[in-house]
């Protein structure tokens, strides 16, 4: 199963609504697509966003990683042979690990659709539904409550909340809102995308808790590389507490495993590479006892797609965030991974599952 030829597309989906972290606020999802073509008739496809403020890749830097040097590497690789050619793409550049996931996933929906197999079940899954969380974006408690009393209605029971912007009472009068809008039956998570200093975390976390907010984790309080912050935090309060942006690779994720430095570990494609790196990092944590979740970009249905069959596939996963798709206004997938309020269907069909995406050439 030789590659053949390569082809990327660029797409653009406007957001239903604006999306606002404390490190970014997205209007619409951007992304890179590719499509490998084997000598043998299948084609996989794979996605990777633009997120300079996190990953570092803008679209021209993933066109010109896949055209110019990632591409020419996989031209003519046997993909039967990926533990090899995969590895061996992962050292073709240092970085870039967006365009790094979007061939990784492709090479993973063309490996599942010559066995016959979804990737869920290629990849050793047995159960293709999931249950996502939905996320309320930074605005005013008010807004924010709104938010939370909608998907409420709507049948999700676990909120992603983003904090990190202004004061600690800010974010404070965020979550209380929140919680008094959703409920108390409602799990809800904090995402502060490195807003908070060690002190200020621990300070709002033992707050939170004093008054009874119910707050099920919280996710990457302080600066990325800051793994003595995060660990000063996870051992000064009682909420468990998740590495995001401090993980992107193995080795980071061993970092994070032996100091101790989180409870938990966010993986995604775009950080980690691909699947195949990103086994590596659930398999580490599963070693050490640390459950982890599969989260995402703002993605399109197809990166999301073959995020959810990875996150399906492994035990050791045991929270989904995989709400960007909800966020957009239009789906540009035939086929591919299916929403019913919370709970997301995948496929029964082989690879992605992925009949037709409407894309033009670029």
């Amino acid at each position: 199963m030789n590659v053949t030829n390569i082809e990327t597309f660029i797409v653009s989906v406007p957001l239903i609504k604006p999306f606002k972290t404390a490190i970014r606020t997205v209007l619409s999802a951007d992304s890179l697509l590719v499509r490998l073509d084997c000598d043998n008739g299948i084609s996989g496809w794979g996605e990777a966003p633009a997120t300079v403020a996190i990953t570092g890749d803008s679209l021209p830097s993933i066109e010109t990683a896949i055209k110019e040097y990632l591409g020419p590497f996989l031209m003519g690789r046997n993909l039967l042979f990926y533990e090899e050619v995969l590895p061996e793409l992962a050292r073709v550049m240092v970085g870039n690990t967006s365009a790094k996931a979007a061939l990784d996933m492709a090479v993973y929906d063309c490996l599942s659709q010559f066995s016959k197999l979804p990737l869920y079940e290629y990849l050793g899954g047995a159960c293709g539904e999931l249950e996502t969380n939905m996320t309320v974006s930074v605005n005013s408690p008010e807004e924010m409550g709104d938010d939370a009393g909608q998907y409420v209605e709507q049948g999700f029971s676990v909120l992603k909340v983003k904090v990190g912007i202004g004061e600690i009472e800010d974010d404070i009068k965020r979550v209380k809102e929140i919680r008094k809008r959703a409920g108390q039956d409602i799990r809800i998570r904090l995402d502060a995308n490195q807003g908070w200093s060690a002190k200020d975390a621990i300070k709002a976390i033992r707050q939170m808790e004093d008054e009874g907010l119910g707050i099920e984790l919280v996710e990457q309080p302080v600066k990325a590389m800051d793994l003595y912050g995060l660990k000063k935090v996870a051992d000064h309060v009682d909420t468990l507490i998740m590495a995001d942006e401090a993980v992107f690779s193995p080795k980071q994720a061993m970092d994070v495993i032996r100091m101790r430095a989180a409870d938990l570990i966010n993986i995604k494609l775009m950080k980690a590479g691909g699947i195949y790196q990103a086994q590596i990092i659930n398999q580490l944590a599963e070693t050490a006892g640390m459950e982890c979740m599969v989260g995402s970009m703002i993605e399109t249905h197809l990166g999301i797609t073959a995020a959810a069959h990875f996150a399906a596939s492994k035990k050791n996963i045991t929270r989904f965030d995989f709400d960007a798709p909800l966020m957009l206004s239009k789906n540009i997938l035939e086929g591919g991974l299916s929403y019913q309020a919370n709970k997301i269907s995948l496929p029964n069909e082989k690879g992605l599952g992925i009949k037709a995406v409407a894309v033009q050439t670029h």
